[in-house]
């Protein structure tokens, strides 16, 4: 199963809006936010045009106003993956030892990183990721593709699909 994992679009509804369609297009029917969305109405905007598919978000610091949790955690094809917004955060998750995967956003930069868990009773490393940002604002708009069922990992740029 492949999953998107998109962070801090800021409001950016057209970057998003296209991030959306490739998705669609690819049949991918599960996208994480890792925060920093900015406004409901964005959210609702996602969620509608996203109809068919499932979009899981989590508070970022642009997200004050918004009723989301601060992290979530799933299971999909055996990988244990949580998301969240704040790296600080991210790096505990996957020093827990309970996750294969961790992502997370707010620092804008495509970041790919094996951290080891300290319990050699746990698992050894997580793989912890940032999709960089879909707002555009510091770097090129990008998110991250993961297939669970082969472990590739994709970073996608925007302006190149």
């Amino acid at each position: 199963m492949k999953i998107a994992v998109v962070s801090d679009t800021h409001d950016n509804w057209g970057n998003f809006e296209k991030a959306i369609d490739w998705v669609k297009k690819e049949k991918i029917s599960l996208i994480l936010h890792c925060g920093d969305i900015a406004s409901q109405e964005t959210i609702d905007k996602a969620v509608k045009y996203f109809s068919g598919g499932e979009i899981k978000f989590v508070k970022g610091n642009a997200d004050y106003e918004l009723d989301l949790p601060e992290k979530m955690e799933l299971e999909l094809n055996g990988k244990k993956i949580s998301f969240c917004h704040f790296p600080n955060v991210a790096k505990k998750l996957a020093q827990s030892g309970e996750f294969d995967l961790v992502f997370y956003g707010h620092t804008h930069r495509p970041w790919d990183e094996k951290v080891a868990c300290p319990e050699l009773s746990r698992r050894r490393e997580c793989h912890m990721i940032n999709p960089g940002e879909l707002a555009g604002h510091f770097y090129m708009a990008s998110f991250a593709v993961y297939d669970t069922e082969t472990g590739k990992l994709e970073l996608k740029i925007l302006e190149k699909l």
